[in-house]
């Protein structure tokens, strides 16, 4: 009997010594507003809309955590889930956690972790690119950007006095079949005697200080049965059926910082290279520069100037956002935003990316948002 209830009690301590070493945070951000959007459509006709997308940060929600298993060894993990608030309904093609699904082990030599995740394309521009994933930056033209992601994939991130050094493996990028990112049809691989359709890889390096820090990498999506090619500059999407097709993004980015000032500066460079002899391949070049300056504690000036060039296609487009955001507490936001889009005669760049919004070829657009956001 008092064995019995020694060995109960020290089992009890162990478990809740176990469970003090572990750890799991609910996070998330809600973002809405109301945009409007001039020459929306072939027509010109304008709209005025509450977006089914975010406004300055993607809405979501999502569990992270982890437990010390000692030794300077830990398990990690996270789920995240991207809905849309104008709706309530969920992102990334319905799917539960579309934005990040993944554990891994992290220790002193990095991180190791397996399952959706981004990929080094995200990781490298995270700094550089000022207005990030907002409806009116990179995403208006290149959706992947902020949508950088595969399943099935492995990856390594580790950081070492400044220096970062990432680099994912993807055996089927899209195993849930509903599309991987925007514009790449679909593509879940992972078929006998077919070992590189649908493989993705993506390497990182990048190099941070207090004032200054920049980044390259490279990231290659291998085509496959469903796969396709969207330069978002309203020509038709092509197919890249063969295991041999490449869809290449190359970037490099970097960052300054004085007082309260921040400037960013990149180039992504993306080449589609195809097999077939009747498919041709297709190059383009994205340029941004932009700059951030907190005027006081609670308010925020940015902008953000982009350029992007696609001569095989013969399209071309110059955009330019300015952002002003005033936090209401350190949790709460309102923001305010205006963008100018400027297409070349063939191009159908559209400027907003919450979709929906194709001008006809060579019309500019004016887009307007005022919003709330919400961090908890």
């Amino acid at each position: 009997m008092k064995l019995s209830t020694l060995m109960i009690g020290g089992l009890g301590m162990l478990s809740m010594s176990a469970f003090a070493q572990s750890s799991v945070t609910l996070y998330g951000v809600i973002d809405t507003g109301i945009e409007y959007v001039s020459h929306a459509n072939t027509g010109g006709g304008k709209v005025i809309r509450m977006p089914g997308i975010t406004g300055e940060l993607p809405s979501r929600w999502g569990l992270r955590g982890s437990e010390d298993l000692g030794g300077g060894l830990k398990t990690v993990f996270q789920l995240e889930n991207g809905f849309n608030p104008r709706g309530g309904d969920i992102g990334q093609g319905g799917r539960l956690f579309g934005r990040q699904a993944w554990v891994g082990l992290q220790g002193p030599w990095g991180q190791v972790s397996l399952g959706r995740q981004y990929s080094m394309t995200f990781w490298g521009l995270t700094d550089s690119d000022i207005l990030g994933p907002d409806i009116y930056g990179s995403a208006s033209l290149d959706a992947y950007i902020p949508n950088a992601r595969s399943d099935n994939t492995i990856a390594y991130m580790g950081a070492f006095h400044g220096l970062t050094l990432g680099a994912t493996y993807s055996l089927g990028r899209d195993s849930a079949g509903t599309g991987n990112s925007p514009g790449q049809g679909t593509c879940a691989g992972q078929v006998a005697g077919h070992f590189p359709q649908c493989r993705q890889w993506s390497a990182m390096v990048k190099y941070d200080t207090s004032t200054f820090g920049a980044s390259a990498a490279y990231d290659e999506q291998r085509g496959g049965t469903g796969a396709a090619a969207n330069f978002f500059n309203g020509i038709a999407p092509f197919g890249l059926t063969n295991e041999g097709d490449k869809d290449i993004r190359m970037l490099v980015s970097g960052y300054a910082k004085l007082g309260q000032v921040k400037m960013g500066a990149g180039w992504v460079g993306r080449h589609v290279e195809t097999v077939s002899p009747t498919v041709p391949d297709v190059r383009s070049n994205l340029f941004f520069v932009g700059a951030s300056y907190q005027i006081t504690p609670a308010a925020l000036l940015d902008g953000e100037v982009f350029r992007i060039i696609n001569s095989e296609q013969d399209t071309r487009a110059s955009m330019t956002t300015l952002r002003g955001t005033y936090l209401l507490s350190k949790a709460t936001a309102v923001y305010l935003q205006g963008s100018y889009l400027w297409n070349s005669a063939r191009a159908h760049y559209s400027l907003s990316s919450g979709g929906g919004t194709t001008p006809a070829a060579g019309a500019g657009q004016l887009g307007l948002m005022a919003g709330v956001r919400h961090l908890f």
